[in-house]
């Protein structure tokens, strides 16, 4: 397909939507940027277009590298004990279903508060900290070992974080904090405040893709089981409160974060999206317009096979 005329076509829905103005360091961004990267993982061939290599903060999407990462250090077992798997009609920093219910987890790993609880299960090991874990296998799940800390934007998201700050001191009263509220939260701005590219975010969907396995170099990365966990809870959850209307529409295990990346990981393809303007629910506007093309022209809806 012709990506550049698909990239024409999505760029009308870019004045539909805005940057994420609630962190002054993603205020300045430009809206009018889009790129994508596709990898076909059957026939080894990638193409991009548009804003494909700029560097842009990976926020939320970084919750499916945390969790595919404590997964693989902790178990399934474990992370299921700790994080549930289900939707929420609710905003992503909801906490709703623990006050109402008083369960003791939280509904997914991708609302803010079970991505905290994930952070916080990653400790100290051979004398690495938990960001410089998750820093070093997001190099390594992403093949770019360009990925680095923002400083800007983390002391961004840290002074304008007290929603999620509220977050993680409840999680704390309630137990289900393995570290301490600060650390955990450290964590977790630092991994929100990581730079990527599309074709970052397309070698990690590639890999999920791929069954865990690294396309480049047929190095397993992460268990199938893993790989399985992950794609089934971006289908479900991965777009904030508006998963259910996109797995219809795309058909796609897709994840999204307030920097404005997407990442997909259809049948055969690893597909990175960049396009900082936002919808209400949070979503690239113009960048999940594009995935809708993508899927229809290039057959990727999962339900259909």
């Amino acid at each position: 397909m012709n990506l550049e005329e698909a990239i024409q076509n999505s760029w009308r829905r870019i004045d539909e939507g805005q940057v994420a103005t609630y962190i002054p360091a993603l205020a300045d961004v430009d809206p009018y940027q889009l790129g994508v990267y596709l990898f076909n993982i059957k026939d080894n061939k990638r193409v991009c277009a548009g804003a494909a290599q700029t560097r842009f903060a990976i926020e939320s999407v970084s919750k499916v590298i945390s969790l595919l990462y404590a997964i693989e250090h902790l178990g399934l077992t474990t992370v299921n004990q700790r994080v549930g798997t289900r939707q929420t009609g609710f905003a992503f920093n909801t906490i709703l279903n623990m006050e109402i219910t008083r369960e003791t987890k939280p509904l997914n790993p991708f609302v803010n508060s079970g991505a905290i609880v994930i952070s916080s299960l990653i400790t100290e090991e051979n004398g690495q900290s938990p960001v410089d874990q998750l820093l070093a296998f997001t190099r390594k799940i992403c093949h770019d070992p360009q990925v680095s800390l923002n400083e800007e934007i983390y002391q961004s998201e840290a002074r304008t974080g007290d929603m999620n700050r509220s977050l993680a001191y409840y999680l704390k009263a309630k137990g289900t904090l393995t570290r301490s509220a600060t650390s955990s939260l450290e964590t977790y701005f630092k991994q929100c405040s990581f730079m990527v590219t599309c074709e970052s975010l397309a070698n990690l969907g590639a890999v999920l893709a791929n069954d865990g396995v690294a396309p480049w170099d047929g190095e397993r990365i992460v268990s199938s089981a893993a790989a399985t966990y992950a794609k089934s809870v971006m289908m479900t959850t991965g777009l904030y409160t508006e998963s259910g209307t996109y797995s219809v529409r795309i058909g796609v295990p897709t994840k999204s974060g307030v920097g404005g990346g997407l990442v997909a990981a259809a049948p055969n393809y690893g597909i990175g999206i960049f396009s900082p303007a936002l919808d209400q629910a949070g979503n690239s506007i113009a960048g999940l317009d594009l995935l809708e093309r993508l899927s229809q022209q290039l057959h990727l809806d999962i339900f259909k096979y």
